[in-house]
C-alpha cells in the first residue's frame, strides 16, 4: 500500500484546506501565526511535503473557521 500522503484522498483534503485559506484571504504566514507554528509548517503541508495528523487538521480547520467534517466528506468523493 502506498503512503497516504501520496493518495488521491490526501491530495483532495489538502486542496480543500488550501482553497479554504485562500477563500478567507489568509496568507500562509497569517495562518501559521494563528496556529503558533513556523510558516514552513503551512507551506510544507500545502506542498504535500509534510503529513498532517488528525489533531493538526482540526486545529487548522478551527483557525480557518471551517467545519472539519466538510473536509472529511471530500475523502469519500
Amino acid at each position: 500500500m502506498k503512503k497516504t500522503i501520496h493518495s488521491r484522498e490526501y491530495d483532495a483534503l489538502i486542496s480543500w484546506l488550501t482553497a479554504a485559506r485562500n477563500r478567507k484571504g489568509m496568507s500562509q504566514r497569517a495562518l501559521a501565526k494563528k496556529l503558533g507554528v513556523p510558516p514552513s509548517f503551512v507551506a510544507k503541508t500545502e506542498l504535500r511535503e509534510r503529513r498532517l495528523d488528525v489533531v493538526e487538521f482540526v486545529r487548522i480547520c478551527k483557525a480557518l473557521r471551517v467545519d472539519p467534517s466538510d473536509g472529511i466528506r471530500k475523502l469519500g468523493k
